[in-house]
């Protein structure tokens, strides 16, 4: 696993071997940023979420392309940790974790992010609900871009804001804009 682009480039993260989270490929996090360069000017996000963070790479992508803050929300106490640790070699100070429930941060939450990424487990219960609650809360600025990784069991084209959908091997990613 490693950071694509930006300030951090080629810097790896080697997860430990008894680590839960399902990391986003590489092959999937490079062509999905190839992907987000025609919607996002990375060095003008004032300010982006991590939902369900796992390994916080994602975060510490968006940091290294220039993100001003980035937060992240993750509830396992391992991934957390993992995360945090990372955060700290690389004196990543852009970079907020939370140690929560993003369900129970998305009932609280009242900002809004130039861009969010959510990549819940696939098994998740609720993982319908998520593009859903985003979306309702209005948690997007405007102009911004919420990115939502899947597997290929659902279709979120029938919600609004959705634009387009990118499947990287069995990686699948909607994309909203606002």
């Amino acid at each position: 696993m490693r950071i694509i682009s930006g300030r951090y480039k080629g810097k790896r993260l080697s997860l430990p071997k008894n680590f839960k989270a399902r990391p986003t490929t590489d092959f999937a996090k490079e062509n999905l940023f190839n992907a987000l360069g025609n919607y996002v000017e990375w060095e003008s996000v004032e300010s982006a979420l991590d939902l369900f963070g796992g390994t916080g790479s994602i975060s510490l992508e968006l940091v290294s392309r220039g993100c001003r803050k980035v937060f992240c929300v993750e509830k396992d106490f391992q991934n957390y940790n993992f995360i945090e640790k990372n955060k700290q070699e690389l004196e990543a100070k852009e970079l907020t974790v939370f140690k929560m429930d993003v369900f129970r941060f998305l009932l609280f939450c009242k900002d809004k992010f130039d861009f969010i990424f959510a990549d819940p487990p696939y098994d998740l219960k609720f993982l319908a609900d998520v593009p859903k609650q985003v979306i309702e809360k209005k948690l997007l600025a405007d102009g911004g871009v919420f990115v939502m990784e899947h597997s290929k069991d659902y279709d979120f084209s029938n919600l609004s804001l959705f634009k387009e959908k990118r499947v990287y091997g069995s990686v699948n990613f909607s994309i909203f804009v606002k």
